[in-house]
């Protein structure tokens, strides 16, 4: 099976505890744990960013531990929280130096699973009245880099688009990501980054052909919901 999850917001090491933002997030690590009890060891889920608070690798070792212990390959990509993040190449080198074997980059590329194209990037998030241009930049850069996953895609009878931000928002539309979306024929658009009063903004179902899913972990209860 193929899964999906968004916004873990782990913090062994970085000493910020999630609760703090309300009781949807109380006890939510042993949550994500129970939550994964229906993962086995030959499936896959993808990780839609914001996945630990630690500022470096190193401070947030104990939380990719922790993801390492999930059940089934995992495959990550970064969210606007994850100050970890410099480069996947050294991502990848430290999660070799620490026998982290279940743990892929979703970034530039893709994977498959069976006939279906696993693709995605961060994604950007601009309010149209108040955008920069550092913002009109970002947004410019993460299309580039969602079309360099989809053109990996070739050959894919299905392509599945994992984000952290969403591509819709509310009456706003990010074109430069939506139009990508559909030109590639993108069945499944799956974005988290929305927490608590935005969740009444997300957009959600069949909109220009792309069927589009809100999957934080809160709002999911903490459980992965299936994918294909």
């Amino acid at each position: 099976m193929l899964y999906v999850i968004g916004d873990l917001h782990l913090s062994f090491e970085a000493g910020k505890p999630m609760d703090i933002f309300g009781d949807a997030w109380k006890d939510h690590v042993p949550r994500l744990r129970e939550g994964f009890d229906t993962v086995t060891d030959e499936d896959v889920t993808v990780l839609c960013g914001d996945l630990t608070w630690g500022i470096s690798m190193e401070d947030s070792l104990e939380d990719f531990r922790f993801i390492e212990e999930l059940p089934g390959k995992k495959i990550i990509l970064k969210g606007n929280h994850d100050y970890w993040w410099s480069t996947a190449s050294k991502a990848k080198k430290f999660f070799e130096e620490h026998s982290m074997n279940t743990i892929d980059i979703l970034n530039n590329n893709c994977f498959f699973y069976g006939d279906t194209a696993i693709c995605g990037t961060r994604g950007w998030f601009c309010d149209p009245m108040k955008g920069t241009e550092h913002d009109r930049k970002m947004i410019a850069r993460e299309a580039m880099r969602l079309e360099a996953s989809l053109k990996a895609a070739e050959g894919a009878e299905k392509i599945q688009v994992f984000m952290h931000y969403p591509p819709r928002f509310g009456t706003y539309i990010m074109r430069e990501i939506t139009d990508l979306l559909e030109s590639y024929r993108v069945s499944d658009c799956w974005y988290g980054h929305l927490h608590g009063p935005g969740i009444k903004m997300a957009v959600t179902g069949v909109r220009g052909g792309v069927d589009y899913h809100l999957i934080p972990a809160d709002y999911l209860g903490f459980k992965p919901v299936k994918v294909l």
